[in-house]
């Protein structure tokens, strides 16, 4: 019992210290945004199923109604195999903190939710009182398209079940067919993969602990990887330059290529569709992958340990 907690909460800071720092100074990372953003998604997963598995052996430890509701289906041999009448003081201390914050996470993540739904719902209640009816000779090949009279050149997409991308009459001014084409398949991007959902994800673990680095890097680092992600679904399709000549003209007012800190991020996604770094092979994709995977599934093995030696 005690080694297990010990065992858990060691791979819970691996995850969020060790884990980060490596990942930050990694270079592959710009290179394979998706495969990126797999293993910080490993990385919290494989800290908060630590920290999870722990509150439910603390939880058997401690309170004998627990124990006997989680290990009924076991036979006596496992359940005598953890040990768990033997949990050291400490353990209650533990499984109460551990308690708190599965509770604050998931108040954090409804939150989150919450004023999420309600913007949307604030901002595509402003987009009916702006949308003009499109004039009969406008073609409506473009998909889930609307169109504002607006003649600052923006462009954005509105999650939901039936995402839509939204352009301004500027934009469309400004943009060539192909690099509306382009647009559209960077946001449909985000659609698809469902960044949406990640990025409220990260948003209320870091909202919810911001001194644990792993929340704040991964928030930090899906803002960005998501970007590059959809820029690369976007150049797949239609081009690294169009791409870049697109993501130019949308934002060339905002100070696209100014070397300011709030503008870094869009200097360095043109900079990267003009020169593509090359890929990793397919092979390290793999082992990447499966890595992050295997560490994700550490807490569980670390958790079930006990079970399948007696079993």
């Amino acid at each position: 019992m005690t080694v297990l907690l010990l065992l858990l909460t060691a791979v819970a800071l691996t995850a969020a210290v060790l884990g980060p720092r490596a990942l930050l100074r990694a270079v592959w990372p710009e290179r394979e945004p998706v495969v990126a953003l797999w293993v910080w998604q490993c990385l919290v997963a494989a800290a908060l199923l630590s920290c999870l598995a722990a509150l439910v052996l603390g939880a058997a430890g401690v309170f004998e109604t627990v124990r006997t509701h989680a290990f009924a289906p076991a036979p006596p041999a496992v359940t005598a195999a953890y040990d768990l009448t033997a949990a050291p003081p400490w353990t209650a201390v533990l499984t109460l903190l551990l308690a708190c914050g599965a509770a604050w996470s998931g108040a954090m993540l409804a939150r989150e939710l919450v004023d999420a739904r309600r913007r949307r719902q604030l901002r595509r209640a402003q987009l009916r009182e702006r949308a003009p009816d499109l004039p009969a000779g406008l073609p409506q090949t473009k998909g889930p398209l609307l169109v504002l009279e607006d003649e600052y050149p923006d462009a954005w997409l509105m999650p939901g079940a039936v995402p839509q991308l939204v352009v301004t009459t500027g934009a469309l001014t400004k943009l060539s067919d192909r690099q509306l084409d382009a647009v559209l398949a960077h946001e449909l991007g985000h659609a698809r993969a469902r960044h949406d959902w990640l990025l409220h994800l990260s948003t209320a673990l870091a909202t919810g602990f911001p001194r644990i680095p792993l929340f704040a890097h991964f928030a930090d680092q899906t803002h960005r990887l998501v970007e590059l992600a959809a820029d690369d679904t976007a150049s797949r399709r239609c081009g690294h330059l169009t791409t870049a000549l697109a993501l130019i003209e949308l934002n060339q007012h905002r100070g696209v290529l100014s070397c300011a800190n709030t503008h870094r991020l869009l200097g360095d996604r043109v900079d990267r569709l003009l020169e593509p770094p090359p890929r990793l092979d397919r092979t390290s994709r793999a082992a990447t992958t499966t890595a992050a995977a295997l560490l994700a599934l550490l807490p569980l093995l670390i958790a079930f340990a006990p079970a399948l030696g007696t079993l």
